[in-house]
């Protein structure tokens, strides 16, 4: 049994695992090397070959505990042939939703459109450096979608005027979404992934009232799918305020906390096992102060069932020394 699964499935709490967020990206020389020579995000994460050596690149440099697979939550309206692009300085710009075509992808179709991540995946699961060690595949959460689906772009801070004004279109790009998210999900396992993880990276913009209709209920029904393939999951549901509330009704195995949060409070209010927490912007600092912000989670957490990661992804101008310190900080503790 890998670290993870030990702490998730036995509840255990001695040697904390470790992986990080973003562990793949831009921070790391070797991958702005092939990514100089990729500019299309599509295409580079539609590579077998490139997506799954920078996916084992953090390996090769940092004892971790788990690899995620390179690739983007928005390859799922991408299958759906919406147009995505990533634009420099920008980010993702989608193109016209429209339900039409949606609505005519079958899954046959959504495969091979995709069949290169899962590809990569089996690649990743074959390689030594995964030995004793999960490989995580993952899913934006259906809320999280279809932001971007319906905003075209990253929120940031709200969403476009009207964005709930066609609720016949939400409904059923919500019950397409769920489809199709779930055969990706089936996908990824069957292709070697370990371990689960949904983002919800937008959950925070929405009102209390709405938080059943968008995020409990659409999110319940894939953590109920993972499990039913016996396999475990995490949830992250990004800038949400109640994480207690959210765990009595998902019930994910592992919950994702972002650093705006208590740990404290977590620690004490929630039973299932906690990963992440720090900020991401630590890592910008020194080691002294990283050290300190580290030995602090891993405190609060060392009767509670842990693994350690990031409130967010890693940044992009994060030092990769600094990477490998808090490595040794997590394993020498």
């Amino acid at each position: 049994m890998t670290p993870i699964q030990e702490t998730i499935i036995n509840k255990k709490t001695t040697n904390t695992p470790i992986w990080l967020m973003r562990q793949a990206g831009r921070y790391l020389p070797e991958f702005r090397e092939i990514r100089k020579l990729n500019p299309n995000f599509i295409n580079l994460c539609l590579n077998e070959n490139l997506s799954s050596e920078i996916t084992l690149q953090p390996l090769r440099r940092f004892n971790l505990d788990a690899a995620i697979i390179f690739s983007d939550i928005l390859m799922i309206p991408y299958g759906l042939n919406q147009k995505v692009e990533f634009k420099k300085d920008f980010g993702p710009q989608l193109g016209l939703l429209d339900l039409d075509i949606i609505s005519k992808v079958d899954e046959i179709d959504f495969i091979e459109k995709l069949y290169p991540v899962y590809k990569s995946i089996k690649k990743v699961s074959e390689n030594n450096l995964i030995k004793n060690k999960n490989l995580i595949g993952f899913v934006g959460a259906p809320w999280t979608i279809l932001v971007y689906m319906i905003n075209k772009h990253s929120p940031k801070k709200h969403l476009i005027k009207n964005f709930f004004k066609d609720e016949f279109l939400i409904n059923r790009v919500l019950i397409i979404l769920e489809k199709f998210l779930k055969l990706h999900i089936d996908q990824q396992i069957k292709n070697g992934a370990t371990v689960i993880q949904i983002f919800d990276s937008w959950a925070g913009l929405l009102e209390e009232k709405d938080l059943p209709n968008y995020i409990y209920i659409p999110t319940l029904n894939l953590v109920d799918y993972v499990k039913s393939l016996n396999i475990p999951v995490i949830c992250f549901p990004r800038g949400l305020k109640d994480y207690i509330n959210y765990c009595d009704i998902v019930k994910p195995d592992v919950v994702n906390i972002d650093y705006d949060v208590n740990p404290i409070s977590i620690c004490k209010k929630i039973n299932i096992p906690v990963q992440g927490g720090l900020d991401p912007k630590i890592l910008l600092t020194d080691k002294e102060n990283l050290k300190k912000e580290a030995i602090k989670y891993l405190e609060i957490f060392k009767d509670h069932p842990y693994i350690f990661n990031l409130g967010h992804g890693v940044l992009p101008e994060t030092k990769p020394d600094m990477v490998d310190y808090l490595v040794k900080i997590v394993k020498d503790y």
